[in-house]
């Protein structure tokens, strides 16, 4: 720690890490990981899936198809398997997973899911949920009237009713704030943990722990369904990557390998977050989560390579597809709306809520703006909002048009009634326009920086003592640092169409100086022109910091903004 530069100590003083707090930050451990029975249900839910293995019922773990949704299911099937299997009398049938179908059933329990999980497994005596169920009141009901207990584990937010399941965890029901912001896959995290510890208090199992491939999935998902990556979350995800290498499933290895191509050192949070939980997202999004399950779950190399393919394949459909209906999307923009209901009749349902944080990241680059992005595809939508804005609480405002909403804060699904549209958008924006007066949602965004440096201050030491810092992600941003007066040199398109901007930047002068940094702006290529025409003015620059092995070791700036 004292050997932390004092920019970095400025830097997270800034985000409220003081130093009594940088020891745990800087060296995130297991050892303070809480104990699973600090979460409200936990150790009942523990006790009705340890019963129902005992009555040898047929147990189905009730997952989604996304990333998190998919990791969780993972986690417990797995757990659930091992205990099944290794118990004194050994349990039959295993228990097994479910995943809905995103585009002919929806997110999580609806009643088209439920059917077919009946139709599927007709003995099933206990569902336990996994990334969903809190608010799938009826659902449970009808499950529970046929005779089939249910365990409900989720993490998102409930309406005003709660399931009546045998046991309900959700941290956003009742938890100690260290574990309020949990995600599903981190939920059935703390739940294995519990039930093997459990099993072994009971003499039911007595083989090894399991805690090495559940740690990474539980750290993808944390980190692929946008978590703050502070407290026991930074734990997970921090943990997760240090283990990777080693622990991660075979199937994930793959996957990685395929999408780095090339062999690196450490992974960070973006190997997660730009990397893995893309491609395990596309199979749900375009063909079946159940795709991605069975990579994890598999442990024949042959059979991995397959999957891994397969998932590979989807993920560049998926990119494709995205780019044209982004395309689409931009071309229906309403300046100056207070939201924007987007409408794709021929659009992916599958897309529309990557769709959506694209067109939201957009307005915030071009037009300075954060508003919430809504994306319809068939009837069927995706919706992503900035902070400050509750997008549950803004579909609740419009729920006599909507026939089904659910989600996060920060983003939901939701299906509107028909011929329905134009009124949403009306009671969506009436909504927005409400939060703005009251100042909940300011509406305009300036970018963010963390710190403005000195120029003495970018130093290689200081950009490789920043991964000190890692892992980022919400709550705990990549550091924006910004650098007043500097000029600007050597200013060069490149990339297919020129469509990236290379540029290096010193502090005055307009000659080349040694000292000079070199500097990258992604998707800029446009502005080179303009920028070699104000060569010879001064200019604010915004940026994160990168080390780049190529040629001599440097440092690297990636710029967010040139004013």
């Amino acid at each position: 720690m004292e050997n932390l530069p004092e920019v970095l100590r400025r830097l997270l003083r800034v985000r409220g890490i003081d130093d009594a707090d940088l020891e745990k930050f800087l060296n995130p451990s297991l050892r303070d990981l809480a104990d699973p029975a600090e979460l409200p249900g936990i150790s009942a839910a523990a006790d009705v899936i340890l019963a129902a293995l005992a009555a040898r019922e047929r147990i189905v773990v009730f997952g989604d198809y996304d990333c998190d949704g998919v990791c969780a299911t993972a986690i417990l099937v797995k757990t659930l398997t091992t205990l099944a299997v290794a118990a004194p009398s050994p349990v039959v049938p295993v228990p097994q997973p479910f995943l809905p179908e995103r585009l002919t059933e929806g997110y999580g329990m609806t009643d088209a899911s439920v059917e077919r999980l009946l139709a599927e497994c007709p003995d099933v005596g206990l569902v336990v949920t996994v990334d969903n169920g809190i608010n799938s009141i009826r659902q449970v009901a009808d499950l529970k009237a046929k005779g089939v207990s249910v365990v409900v584990t989720d993490h998102h937010l409930p309406g005003e009713e709660l399931p009546a399941a045998e046991v309900v965890v959700d941290p956003k029901v009742a938890a100690p704030a260290h574990l309020k912001e949990l995600c599903g896959a981190g939920v059935a995290f703390f739940l294995a943990n519990r039930l093997v510890a459990e099993a072994k208090r009971r003499g039911l199992y007595d083989g090894p722990k399991l805690g090495g491939p559940l740690l990474v999935l539980a750290g993808l998902a944390t980190v692929t369904d946008i978590m703050p990556v502070l407290g026991q979350n930074r734990i997970l995800v921090a943990e997760a990557l240090k283990n990777f290498r080693t622990c991660a499933p075979l199937g994930l290895q793959e996957l990685h390998s395929r999408a780095a191509r090339t062999a690196r050192g450490s992974l960070t949070s973006r190997d997660f977050g730009f990397m893995l939980g893309p491609r395990i997202n596309a199979a749900g999004r375009l063909a079946s989560g159940m795709d991605a399950l069975d990579l994890i779950l598999e442990t024949n190399r042959e059979r991995v390579r397959e999957y891994a393919r397969r998932i590979d394949l989807n993920n560049a459909e998926r990119r494709s597809i995205e780019q044209k209906m982004t395309d689409a999307a931009l071309s229906q923009i309403v300046p100056d709306a207070a939201a924007q209901v987007i409408d794709l009749p021929d659009g992916h349902p599958g897309v529309a809520g990557i769709v959506a944080a694209r067109v939201m990241e957009r307005l915030e680059e071009t037009a300075g703006t954060k508003v919430p992005v809504c994306v319809l595809a068939g009837g069927h939508g995706s919706a992503r909002a900035p902070e400050g804005l509750n997008i549950r609480d803004a579909f609740k405002a419009c729920d006599e048009v909507l026939e089904r909403y659910g989600g996060h804060a920060a983003a939901g699904g939701f299906s509107v009634k028909d011929g329905q549209v134009e009124r949403f958008r009306e009671l969506l924006a009436a909504y927005c326009e409400k939060m703005r007066a009251t100042g909940v949602c300011a509406g305009v965004c300036e970018p963010p920086t963390d710190l403005w440096l000195d120029w003495s201050d970018i130093t290689l030491g200081m950009a490789e003592a920043l991964t000190r810092l890692e892992p980022f992600g919400e709550g705990n941003l990549e550091p924006v640092f910004g650098l007043r007066g500097v000029w600007l040199r050597d200013v060069r398109p490149f990339g297919a169409d020129g469509q990236h901007l290379s540029v290096r930047i010193g502090p005055s002068g307009t000659a080349a100086r040694v000292g000079d940094l070199r500097a990258t702006w992604w998707k800029h290529g446009a502005q080179a022109e303009s920028l070699r025409a104000a060569g010879a003015v001064s200019h604010d620059v915004r940026f994160t910091l990168d080390v780049s092995d190529y040629g001599e070791r440097h440092v690297e700036l990636r710029l967010l903004s040139i004013d």
